[in-house]
């Protein structure tokens, strides 16, 4: 057969698939974006900018992110979706083009008591193996190198059939488990202080008990009245030494009251059970203050805080124990997994050793495996998880990062930067919320929201490439080569705070003068001992407001008048001009609308799939009975003040007509830290974490203390922010503060009046003070990595 002329030279026409090169958004509605529409580049690094509250997590991760794990989750089967979380569709036109998202977000880890470095990572589990295989003496299976499994022993009777006819067998077992039995697998031990159960004098009947929820009104009531252990009539003081035993320690023992089969069990064991097996820091705030002033937590005696048993101690490969191993510095583990030469694991031995080589790579090296999940900082956490998607073989995925290089020295930044880099490289769409003019720098297609925060923001102001970003007159391009200059002049201390052989996690044995009534940053690279310093080390009668990174916890009924107590003073204010209770202007209490229960929309459960929620047609989302709405204040209703911006509430409770002092003085911090675009009837739940952050640091404006201590307060702001952050910082000092700032953000480094530098590395490698001076005296030494970046940063 002949060949058409010039059909071999002709290239083959383009198939389909080569068109769906784009994630096409058209008319996102998430939160406060208005229509928006975008088209963002696959297999490219795409960094979304704009200030705290513009929309870029609403569009990256409410709408992108959202609807492509609710499309996975919708292939599974009508089982399997019955365990997983329902996910609505997001408020947008058209999402074409998504591939598979994989969120890399700043949530903590759960703060699970037994969680652990290496039991997040699936590094314990392969230690395990590795030490059940050659662990000497044998302690037994993977499962008796685990501090989550307890040791038991079972023993009974089968009947054995084997053509002879049926027999009788008893058969013992052995479960093996590592478990410590004396803390079960917690590393610590909890020693209860009985005067903060019960007043002694009383009896049971006369409300001796003081332990939240333990009411003799209740079910605890009527088993404590027809167990028959003790008398509930009688002081618990003239108890006798038994019938104190059965109040304090018995165990669970089945009794009939009224006919009604109950268990009873002593107070000690049950309040193990319902409190202290819990994450403390999960529990109400009633029972958090119980538990702390009832109980006191030391290392566990037998095991040493190590969580195992006896057994798993003692079996040991080359002289380490798995407890010696979990307790190693990661990279110093790193390097004693690649002693261990043995054929038969090699597969084993290289996987453990890529993990551990990722965090060393990823700038966690300084971790160890038994640090609990809780205690990691955001930027931590979030790093822990990148680390089981750096060496995956997935490609044309999504990877979505919230703001990666948070908790990160300038120095590791670069190594963040080349991580994101080659995520890209190997054919991934990589999307970054991003603030930190280092990572903009390297993104192949930037999407800036605006032009403002809040209903201010919500439209794309920019698209395009970074050099287009810098020439552009959006707030991002006018800031994105802004450079704080060094003060001409710092302030004078008026004291000092000292610290005296700190040896808190990685400290050796520091000694430190922190001045005061000066802006004193705190910095080194992370994991240097920053934190365990400031937190860990200062003198308990300093007078500490202690502002923390802890996420701020509330519900969709949470709003920043709820969450700062300026809903308080309005309550009041309602109330004594309209001569009615104050509980009337309370969504959650008796003024609640109650079709919806101050909901303000009306939820309905759909089992497997996405719940429906619609407005509640009585109340019209406003949330309160109609008749509240008739009393007002100042010529407005509670519902028209919620709707309030911070600003225009600050106007308004500062005129003749509505002066509400205490009201003001607390909108007044809102504005002060840059949130008058926030309106204060706005659920928590819609805010953004850089909005959070700011929120957290207005409410502890207000407390009573002479030094503020602030932990990365610069997270999730932008670059316009952070000069507001310098100003009320500026504020704090001049009115007679001192301020405390633990810090990588080279902006505050320069405006500080005096800066102590931690390191010169991270964990074993850190722990130094390397530096105590002012910016400058930093800049001219050139002696450390904080003092190289700072002075390249200010041009110097």
């Amino acid at each position: 057969m002949s060949k058409a002329p010039g059909t071999d030279a002709q290239s083959p026409a383009p198939h389909g698939a080569e068109s769906h090169d784009a994630i096409r958004v058209l008319g996102a509605r998430v939160n406060n974006l208005k229509d928006v529409s975008v088209e963002i580049p696959k297999r490219q690094l795409t960094v979304f900018t704009g200030v705290s509250g513009s929309g870029k997590s609403s569009l990256v991760f409410g709408t992108i992110a959202a609807e492509s794990q609710r499309l996975i989750n919708e292939t599974y089967s009508t089982f399997v979706q019955g365990f997983m979380p329902t996910l609505a569709r997001p408020e947008v036109d058209v999402l074409d083009g998504l591939t598979t998202a994989i969120i890399v977000d700043q949530e903590r880890m759960v703060a699970n008591p037994r969680s652990t470095v290496g039991t997040a990572t699936d590094a314990n589990a392969m230690l395990r193996i590795l030490f059940s295989r050659f662990g000497q003496p044998h302690a037994g299976p993977p499962t008796a190198f685990s501090f989550n499994v307890a040791a038991r022993t079972a023993s009974g009777s089968m009947k054995v059939d084997k053509g002879k006819g049926q027999r009788i067998v008893v058969r013992n077992a052995v479960y093996h488990g590592g478990m410590c039995p004396r803390c079960e697998g917690m590393g610590s031990v909890s020693d209860i202080d009985l005067t903060q159960l019960y007043d002694d004098g009383k009896s049971l009947n006369e409300g001796a008990l003081t332990i939240p929820g333990f009411s003799m009104d209740g079910w605890y009531g009527r088993i404590f009245t027809g167990c028959g252990f003790f008398d509930p009539d009688k002081p618990i003081r003239t108890f006798t030494k038994k019938e104190l035993n059965d109040l304090l320690y018995k165990e669970p023992t089945k009794i009939k009251v009224d006919g009604v089969n109950l268990t009873y069990e002593g107070l000690i064991p049950k309040i193990q059970k319902s409190m202290l097996s819990k994450d403390i820091d999960s529990l109400q705030p009633h029972v958090r203050a119980f538990v702390e002033r009832a109980t006191t937590f030391s290392v566990c005696p037998e095991c040493g805080g190590t969580r195992l048993n006896e057994a798993a101690r003692s079996s040991k490969i080359k002289g380490i124990s798995i407890a010696d191993a979990c307790a190693m510095q990661i990279s110093d583990l790193a390097g004693w997994i690649s002693g261990i030469n043995e054929p038969s694991v090699a597969p084993l031995i290289a996987t453990l050793r890529d993990t551990l080589d990722s965090f060393v790579e990823i700038g966690l090296g300084y971790l160890s495996l038994d640090r609990p999940a809780g205690t990691l900082s955001g930027g931590e956490a979030q790093r822990v998880k990148m680390i089981r998607h750096l060496g995956s073989p997935l490609t044309d995925v999504t990877y979505v990062f919230d703001e990666p290089t948070i908790g990160l020295h300038p120095h590791d930044i670069q190594r963040m930067n080349d991580l994101l880099l080659r995520l890209r490289d190997k054919g991934n769409t990589v999307l970054v919320v991003e603030h930190k003019p280092e990572t903009i720098a390297i993104a192949d297609h930037v999407v800036d929201l605006g032009p403002g925060a809040g209903t201010a923001g919500g439209t794309i102001s920019f698209e395009g490439a970074v050099d287009g970003l810098r020439a552009s007159d959006t707030i991002t391009g006018r800031h994105l080569d802004d450079r704080a200059s060094l003060k001409e002049k710092v302030r004078t201390p008026t004291g000092s705070l000292e610290i005296r052989g700190a040896t808190r996690h990685n400290l050796q044995n520091v000694d430190v003068d922190i001045p005061l009534g000066v802006l004193t940053v705190i910095t080194g690279v992370a994991g240097s001992g920053k934190s365990s310093l400031v937190h860990g080390s200062m003198p308990a009668d300093a007078g500490v407001v202690s502002i923390d990174q802890s996420a701020i916890k509330g519900s969709r009924r949470s709003n920043p008048a709820t969450y700062t107590g300026l809903l308080d003073p309005i309550r009041k204010a309602f109330a004594k001009a309209n001569g009615v209770k104050p509980a009337l202007f309370s969504a959650n209490s008796e003024g609640a609308c109650p079709a919806c229960n101050g909901a303000g929309v009306i939820y309905m459960d759909l089992a497997i799939m996405a719940g429906a929620s619609t407005t509640c047609e009585e109340c019209e989302g406003k949330r309160f009975q109609t008749s509240v709405l008739e009393y007002t204040f100042g010529g407005r209703d509670i519902t028209e003040v919620l709707a309030m911006s911070v600003a225009e509430a600050q106007e308004f409770f500062g005129s003749d007509e509505a002066k509400l002092p205490a009201a003001y003085k607390i909108l007044q911090r809102l504005a002060d830290v840059g949130l008058g675009y926030l309106k204060i009837g706005q659920p928590l739940t819609t805010l953004s974490g850089g909005e959070r952050q700011r929120l957290k640091l207005a409410t502890h404006l207000g407390e009573k203390g002479g030094v503020y201590v602030l932990d990365e307060p610069t997270t999730g702001l932008h670059l316009a922010d952070v000069e507001h952050l310098l100003a009320l910082l500026d504020r704090l000092v001049d009115a007679g503060k001192s301020v405390i700032v633990i810090e990588h953000h080279q902006a505050v480094m320069a405006h500080a009046d005096w800066i102590i530098d931690l390191g010169p590395g991270a964990g074993h490698d850190g722990g130094q003070i390397i530096f105590e001076g002012t910016p400058a005296d930093l800049i001219t030494a050139q002696s450390t990595l904080t003092a190289q970046h700072l002075a390249t940063y200010v041009g110097t």
